[in-house]
């Protein structure tokens, strides 16, 4: 009886060194989550480069071209890298400064891989292939982890406070030949429902009764901007994330495309 005791101490023993080890292992995966990214950010980032202007040579009459947009972000070299980088977003005031890829065929590929294919929790900023690249559908979904170390999604979750939200209302996509820009209308936690495959947003009654629900939103940690009127020919930006672990929510952040530059 005693040498049972034993080995079912041992055997106990065993498993909760493992568990341990296990735990550790995924805390420092979380601790280290996103590191690529900052190193990727320094790698793709670009200076605006000033125009070359020869001395004493006299200005040649013609018409007035627009100033070229400035591309701060280096597309060659992450296509090089990943050819799946179509987009960069970059929210101001938040930690959100990544590539948005896209698979062509396996939707849930970049839910646990990084921009290099390498399986990782932190995954990548990602959308789904029932959303074009160009950002012409009525809603863009784009996906990220809720990463407790900061990184990722982690803190769109700032605009739960209202000061927050009044105060960081922008977001950028930049794409290698123009930038757009969003104005963030509503932040709140909605239920788990595939946006994308649950709502025809193609029909615009609809695509305006989805609009009119979300305006209405009553919830307490909900921060939604009554002021701005949206209607079916604007363009939409859902960036989604998970709240605070609970499998059946999601925390969504939405915004209204207001200007393409060029």
């Amino acid at each position: 009886m005693k040498k049972q005791r034993y080995l079912l101490g041992g055997i106990l023993i065993l498993l909760a060194l493992v568990c341990g080890g296990v735990g550790i292992r995924h805390l420092l995966k979380e601790r280290n989550a996103g590191q690529e990214y900052e190193e990727l950010r320094e790698a793709v980032a670009e200076e605006p480069q000033p125009e070359e202007v020869t001395a004493n040579e006299p200005a040649e009459e013609t018409e007035e071209e627009p100033p070229k947009v400035e591309i701060p972000i280096d597309f060659e070299a992450l296509k090089e890298q990943n050819k799946d980088v179509y987009a960069w977003i970059r929210i101001p005031g938040t930690n959100v400064d990544y590539p948005i890829l896209q698979h062509e065929e396996d939707n849930g590929y970049y839910l646990n891989h990084t921009i290099d294919g390498v399986e990782a929790l932190e995954g990548s900023i990602y959308t789904e292939n029932y959303n074009t690249k160009y950002f012409d559908d009525p809603n863009t979904v784009i996906y990220g982890h809720n990463m407790k170390n900061g990184s990722m999604f982690r803190t769109l979750h700032n605009y739960e406070d209202k000061t927050f939200f009044d105060e960081n209302r922008v977001i950028y996509i930049y794409q290698p030949d123009r930038i757009l820009e969003y104005r963030i209308f509503a932040a709140y936690v909605y239920d788990n429902r595939h946006l994308l495959l649950n709502f025809d947003l193609e029909d615009p009654d609809m695509f305006q009764r989805y609009l009119d629900d979300v305006f209405n939103i009553r919830a307490a940690n909900a921060h939604i901007d009554s002021s701005m009127e949206l209607g079916t020919d604007d363009r939409i930006l859902t960036l989604s994330t998970c709240n605070a672990g609970i499998e059946t929510q999601r925390y969504l952040v939405q915004a209204v495309l207001i200007s393409i530059s060029p």
